[in-house]
């Protein structure tokens, strides 16, 4: 066995923290390019600024009152979305001080609190740190994951906040110029959260192994408690934020466009400020702390597996560090890939937008294969074993290395299949367009339909990559192929925040009363932003089913199980249940935003009904009401769905025990997964062919109709019913995949002790 790596230990000890000190540079050099483009006006400078002002004549970029008006939207909406995350954090703080004395308790007791050294769980021979250690540390881990994780999508959302009136005021000057600040937000905050989640997880590995000294087995066991405390921030983050944003953007809509006939984001419209505040709520601060999760819990579970393979063994820091080196490697590829879109090529016509988004990535999976394969012969012994339920399997450093590509260019094909699906240049929501003319009954019809096909091609791509991964490396090749998935986050993000960013952008454009000319670019970068969402949502989902996995690998492995036996009715029963969980969630999710959307409905009507001179725009709605109202909804209907997939495992664990609780995660992995994908590509179509028609950019767009035809209504009905599936349910059910599995490897310890009470007594 040659254990000896060509990257020596102290090495990993720079690289890693130099790649995330990069990362963060990164984004601020980033911030600061966007933070040049002022909101105050400022004289032409005197060298070049005879042609500068006869521009800025013709564009109307003199005109004081507009940049005023929208410094003073921006100001609203940040002020929302700021209020409206205290307000979340507040209670989700309870929940996580409430939560981390559970796990304290739980783990502590399983040898009854002791302080004195237990036997090894894998190996008997050798003596371990106590489980009250595991108990105090895995708690501290939670906090810190939890911490970083609502860090993450906070500052996510003050960036977003802060570049959409940017992206507005640019979009004067063009599209590629709007394009690109909407591109450089996205960066600091994909950036950000990317170096700040491999540093903290850097950082508290170094810290713990101070106590655990060579005990690394129950040192990555207490590591775990960082993934759980990043997910089930994420999971309140998701659902309220959901649930938020589409209670806004369904009473808008409804009232708005169908009964008053006046545009999107129209400044008369109450909900107005609300819905643009859901994007930063929902989209932006949501799917932050969602990706964060994802990467917590997958290099977590490479980290479990790994302490009890030949890396733990041997005490061999480099490959034991090999998941965290791909992530330093992924910000350094991001990096470059990045520069390809700001710096390298620029974006000049509307057309350019979409294969710009594209192109990235493109050119980040490629690069990272590279990376990838550099890595793995640098920081990986040419043979080594591997913990594969109870026996040690030899795998070579290239088979790992097909492990984590295989899971890159997986994301990259679902990324792809979801665009096709989404994307209004292609045949699928084309066809759904078509079938408004016939009224909503058929586009609803077609729009389910879509998203039942869409789930084909990205499960045989996950299927795929499992098979491969789990035959070449067990477990631990899930893991890998998980965060191979994960590894170009940054860039992934970048794109993803896009998207909300520039449609903020519109509705400040709208609503400051802007030429069409402006509002069309908008329109333009939004449409695209709306493509690469759906793309981001599938890489959340695919990345969360290997996530899960990998976590349900460990966790099996840390409770002792040899086997899962289906044909057990143990087993059987959990499978069915497990199966059933995501639909209970997603009924949950949807009656949420349905009766907040109630609320909001009648709210708006009574505002347009009662305030003399609303419809004519002499006088001004009445804002604050309706956001107070997303709020309120939104913090206590968060609850029910969160404490559902909180206590499922701890009950399942404590009653029924550890088979059954595996049958759960399983059942729960299974149909979760089918259910998101075909959610969010139903949901992401049907908003985009209502975009198509309303776009009129094709003979066969301009024969469905304008804005207010027939079609069109129908359209928006689809559009309206697909906004909690593809904002609210689909995405929060990737979260419920991952938080049950991780929460199950957690407490597996105590289930494996005390668990299955039930059972016991019969």
């Amino acid at each position: 066995m040659g254990t000896s790596t060509i990257l020596p230990d102290l090495g990993t000890q720079i690289v890693i923290p130099l790649c995330a000190a990069i990362g963060i540079i990164f984004s601020l050099i980033q911030w600061f390019l966007v933070s040049k483009i002022k909101l105050a006006h400022e004289k032409p400078s005197p060298k070049n600024g005879f042609n500068e002002s006869l521009i800025e004549e013709e564009e109307g970029l003199n005109d004081h009152a507009v940049v005023r008006k929208c410094a003073e939207i921006q100001n609203a909406i940040s002020q929302g979305a700021t209020s409206f995350l205290y307000t979340e954090y507040q209670y989700v703080g309870v929940f996580m001080v409430a939560f981390a004395v559970l796990i304290f308790v739980f783990l502590g007791s399983v040898e009854g609190f002791s302080t004195s050294s237990q036997q090894c769980t894998y190996d008997s021979s050798k003596l371990c740190k106590p489980a009250l250690a595991t108990a105090i540390f895995s708690t501290i881990s939670f906090l810190l994951g939890a911490i970083t994780s609502v860090i993450s999508g906070f500052l996510g959302m003050k960036i977003a906040t802060y570049a959409n009136v940017r992206t507005t005021l640019e979009a004067r000057k063009g599209v590629g110029k709007a394009f690109i600040v909407a591109f450089r937000s996205g960066a600091v905050m994909g950036f950000l959260l990317a170096a700040n989640g491999l540093l903290v997880l850097y950082i508290a590995v170094n810290l713990f192994k101070i106590y655990y000294g060579d005990d690394w087995e129950g040192l990555f066991e207490a590591i775990t408690g960082y993934g759980l405390g990043g997910s089930s921030m994420a999971l309140f983050g998701r659902v309220g934020g959901g649930i938020y944003t589409k209670a806004a953007d369904v009473g808008a809509d409804l009232v708005g466009k169908v009964e008053r006939n006046i545009p999107e984001d129209d400044p008369r419209n109450p909900a107005v400020i609300a819905d643009n505040v859901g994007d930063n709520v929902g989209d932006i601060a949501g799917m932050g702390s969602d990706l964060f999760g994802s990467y917590a819990e997958s290099s977590c579970a490479a980290l479990v597996v790994a302490s009890i393979s030949s890396f733990g063994n041997n005490h061999d820091f480099t490959s034991m560090m090999y998941p965290l080196l791909v992530s330093s490697v992924g910000i350094l590829v991001c990096l470059l890939t990045t520069l390809f879109a700001t710096d390298f090529f620029e974006v000049k016509t509307v057309k350019e937008i979409e294969p710009a988004l594209k192109n990235q990535l493109i050119i980040s999976t490629v690069l990272m294969t590279i990376g990838i394969a550099l890595i793995s012969w640098i920081a990986l012994p040419p043979v080594f074993t591997i913990f594969n339920f109870g026996i040690q399997k030899e795998v070579k450093n290239w088979q790992l290395f097909l492990c984590v590509g295989v899971g890159l260019w997986a994301g990259l094909i679902i990324g792809f299949v979801t665009e096709y699906y989404t994307s209004n240049a292609y045949r699928p929501v084309q066809d759904v367009a078509d079938s408004c003319r016939t009224g909503a009954a058929t586009n609803v019809i077609f729009g389910l339909a879509l998203g039942y096909k869409s789930c084909i091609i990205p499960i045989f791509a996950i299927a795929i990559s499992i098979f491969v991964s789990f035959s070449f490396a067990a477990m631990y090749g899930i893991a890998v192929a998980a965060l191979g998935m994960l590894s170009t986050i940054a860039t992934g993000l970048a794109i993803d925040a896009y998207g909300p960013i520039s449609d903020n952008a519109g509705g400040i454009a709208e609503m400051a009363g802007m030429s069409h000319r402006i509002r069309d670019r908008t329109d333009a970068l939004d449409a695209a932003g709306n493509t690469t969402a759906a793309i981001g949502k599938g890489f959340a989902i695919g990345s969360a089913a290997l996530v899960s996995l990998a976590l349900f690998g460990a966790f099996v492995s840390r409770a002792e199980i040899t086997t899962v036996d289906v044909l057990t009715p143990k087993v059987f029963i959990g499978l069915i249940v497990g199966a059933m969980l995501p639909y209970w969630f997603s009924a949950m999710t949807m009656k949420s935003v349905g009766s907040a959307a109630l609320k909001m409905v009648e709210e708006v009507r009574r505002q347009f009904n009662t305030i003399p001179g609303l419809m004519e725009g002499t006088a001004k709605p009445d804002y604050a009401t309706c956001v107070k109202i997303s709020t309120d909804a939104s913090i206590k209907e968060m609850i029910p769905p969160g404490a559902l997939v909180m206590l499922t495992p701890l009950i399942v664990g404590i009653f029924f025990g550890v088979e059954t609780l595996a049958g759960v995660l399983a059942g729960a992995l299974v149909s979760g997964v089918q259910i998101a994908i075909s959610a969010s590509n139903t949901g992401g179509a049907w908003d985009n062919a209502k975009k198509y028609i309303e776009a009129g950019g094709s003979e066969h767009a301009r024969t469905l109709g304008p804005k207010g035809s027939d079609a069109h209504k129908a359209a928006v009905i689809g559009d309206t019913v697909g906004d909690p599936l593809k904002d609210t349910s689909g995405p929060s059910l990737n979260i419920l995949i991952k938080l049950m599995a991780v929460e199950s490897l957690v407490f597996a310890p105590f289930f494996a002790t005390h668990g299955g009470l039930l059972f016991k007594i019969f």
